[in-house]
């Protein structure tokens, strides 16, 4: 199984597969249609306040990282075990995530946390 990230902005593909936004909160100006997706999965992202201390605050990204793994680790970690059955499914999977840095976003830790 391949697993995959991409902007939720970026143009929907046909070797994206089963398209998984991986955000709490629904990308700004983006229509359900043009966002293609297959799943929603809100319940794995980061928690409210982990992405206000990162986003707003200005929380390290190494101190994000470890706080979002722990979270992963704990309190959303049924709804991690669920989203990996999910894609297990599939061959080819995206998780879509909405900001603009594609070096320091959740959506990278998470694909590593599912381990496929």
């Amino acid at each position: 199984m391949e697993l995959r990230t991409k902007r939720v902005y970026d143009d929907p593909a046909p070797a994206d597969g089963f398209r998984v936004l991986v955000d709490r909160l629904w990308p700004r100006g983006l229509s359900k249609e043009r966002a293609a997706l297959d799943l929603w999965a809100k319940d794995v992202a980061p928690s409210t306040e982990l992405r206000r201390a990162f986003h707003r605050d200005g929380l390290p990204w190494d101190a994000f990282a470890d706080a979002y793994r722990a979270e992963l680790a704990g309190p959303a970690r049924a709804e991690l075990e669920s989203l990996r059955d999910e894609l297990a499914r599939h061959p080819v999977a995206t998780l879509l995530y909405g900001v603009h840095d594609e070096h320091h976003n959740h959506a990278l830790l998470l694909r590593d946390a599912l381990g496929l």
